[in-house]
């Protein structure tokens, strides 16, 4: 597959025109180094994940910066975090020039907080996630948006598997000090098979046999490193009693119907998680939509204690509010409106739109409404018109 363009290509080089310093985060392999040298051809590049090389800039980190030049690529920099603060003097030194170093990262919360703590206001923030439905038709509820899988969808099997040896190797034992990684993985597993659920640390500790605060490390392992995404309960309570939990997706698609041991684009038709999975898929690209904007991830759901539940609910500004529910069928049908539609009445201080997210094929009709104020949209109509 060729190289593709980026959303964010744009808002990058605008930001190396007026921060010393961009810092890009994101998992494993979603494109991260291959996105910055494109845009900065000119950049000396480095990878700190050579164990000598990480050995020489822990050694001597000052000695090490003098001696490069600058624009710089300092890859995976989390496994060299007593570089922020030199780089920070370095910065300092000459305010000025902007588009020097340039920071790869793929655990976001200890990178967040060497910025925080070393370059505040020096460094433009950004977030990278597997490719989109924007950036590529390519990407499928089947195959996700890693870049390799991809490129060679043959080898995807092996992809996978040879990624999640290499993150449970890695990443995971970089964050903490998981002593079973075959519990870890079984751990994986039962999670895809949870995906679209309300979050139940109780119900995942127990066929693990490990306790609830474990559950809650790891839970917090998989969002450091950028595999998982919970979605809270919206803030309003449209005056009903609300459930408090998070669901739980996963960031990749592809990387779901793996762990579920899904082979091929029929299976996954045949599979009682296609529902789950699409849901994921949607709430995936919505976030994928809103960070390659250039705006905050706001994406919530609505459960109240009765039962009444609406998949997503997006703030729009200016007092708008979308309402979101997703339907893994090729037909949209006139019910699955109805839990927008009772929800609707209650929310009194929004401009309120509904959407029915499905799979139209090319003998389904085009964008249709099934309710006052509700259409029923494929997912790339619901993302032009958010």
């Amino acid at each position: 597959m060729k190289f593709l363009v980026r959303q964010l290509h744009a808002e990058i080089k605008r930001a190396a025109r007026h921060f010393p310093a961009l810092l890009l985060t994101g998992p494993r392999r979603v494109g991260k180094t291959t996105l910055l040298r494109r845009l900065f051809r000119g950049a000396s590049y480095y990878l700190l994940e050579d164990p000598d090389l990480v050995a020489r800039v822990r050694s001597d980190p000052r000695g090490f910066l003098d001696e490069i030049t600058t624009p710089v690529i300092l890859d995976e920099i989390q496994n060299a975090p007593e570089l922020f603060s030199y780089v920070r003097t370095q910065v300092d030194r000459m305010p000025r020039r902007k588009g020097r170093w340039f920071l790869t990262g793929s655990q976001e919360s200890d990178l967040m907080r060497g910025v925080s703590e070393s370059m505040a206001g020096r460094v433009a923030v950004f977030h990278l996630l597997p490719l989109s439905l924007a950036e590529t038709d390519k990407v499928s509820l089947f195959r996700g948006g890693f870049p390799e899988v991809l490129a060679q969808p043959t080898s995807a099997s092996i992809w996978f598997r040879s990624y999640l040896q290499t993150y449970l190797e890695r990443d995971v034992r970089a964050v903490t000090s998981v002593r079973d990684l075959a519990t870890f993985r079984r751990f994986l597993a039962l999670l895809a098979a949870r995906c679209g659920q309300i979050l139940n640390k109780t119900d995942l500790a127990a066929p693990l046999s490990v306790s609830v605060p474990t559950i809650t490390e790891w839970l917090s392992i998989l969002e450091i490193t950028g595999q998982i995404l919970l979605v809270p309960p919206f803030y309003e309570n449209f005056g009903k009693r609300l459930i408090k939990s998070p669901k739980l997706y996963f960031v990749d698609s592809g990387l779901a119907c793996h762990l579920l041991g899904i082979e091929t684009a029929a299976e996954l038709e045949r599979s009682p998680f296609i529902g789950a999975l699409f849901e994921g898929f949607v709430a995936a690209e919505l976030v994928k939509h809103q960070i390659n904007g250039g705006h905050k991830k706001e994406l919530y759901y609505f459960r109240d204690q009765q039962g009444l539940e609406v998949d997503f609910l997006i703030p729009r500004g200016n007092g708008k509010l979308a309402l979101v529910e997703c339907k893994s069928s090729h037909t949209a049908k006139t019910d699955a409106a109805t839990p927008i539609g009772r929800l609707m009445p209650s929310i009194r201080h929004y401009q309120v739109q509904g959407f029915v997210v499905y799979r139209p094929n090319r003998l389904s009709p085009a964008t249709s409404v099934l309710a006052p104020g509700i259409k029923a949209v494929s997912l790339t109509e619901l993302i032009d018109q958010l």
